[in-house]
């Protein structure tokens, strides 16, 4: 019997290593709320959404990827009620060569393995997706759209009202 074949997540032959930003989104399994303390609560762009025990655990493990991995930072990120993005940034050393740094599917396989481990069991969908930043504007309006996702999380495509 023939199973269907699932459309490839990742860019073929790109590297996912190589120097530069990635916007990085990573829900939870079945969608469920989870992050957020309460869902309901009215965000506006000023505020900071209060987190769950889980949501606070995702948080510790996003601040800790730079120490784990010092060619890599967070630029930007925001911990919705059921998914996670991020503004990843694999950095050059200071003579603009490349550093040794793990992939971007290793460095999310790895932060939802630490967010497993310390709640016990995993809350995460199987696969995760990506967006190669390309250019200035295209950076800029993902860091917007992050910032102000709490927000506009009614109107969110992951939204379950």
């Amino acid at each position: 019997m023939d199973f269907p074949r699932r459309k490839p997540a990742r860019l073929s032959h790109f590297d996912y290593s190589a120097p530069g930003a990635y916007f990085i989104t990573i829900c939870t399994k079945d969608h469920k709320c989870i992050f957020w303390a309460n869902t309901e609560t009215s965000i506006n762009a000023q505020q900071k959404p209060l987190l769950s025990k889980y949501g606070s655990i995702v948080e510790e493990a996003i601040c800790n990827i730079s120490v784990h991995y010092p060619a890599i930072s967070v630029d930007q990120y925001v911990i919705m009620p059921n998914h996670v993005h991020l503004l990843l940034q694999i950095h050059t050393d200071e003579y603009g060569r490349p550093m040794v740094v793990p992939t971007i599917s290793t460095v999310v396989q790895q932060l939802k393995g630490v967010v497993t481990k310390y709640i016990g069991h995993s809350v995460w969908q199987k696969l995760f997706h990506d967006h190669v930043i390309r250019g200035e504007r295209d950076y800029s309006k993902i860091w917007e759209y992050i910032a102000n996702n709490p927000a506009k999380w009614t109107d969110d495509c992951f939204y379950i009202g």
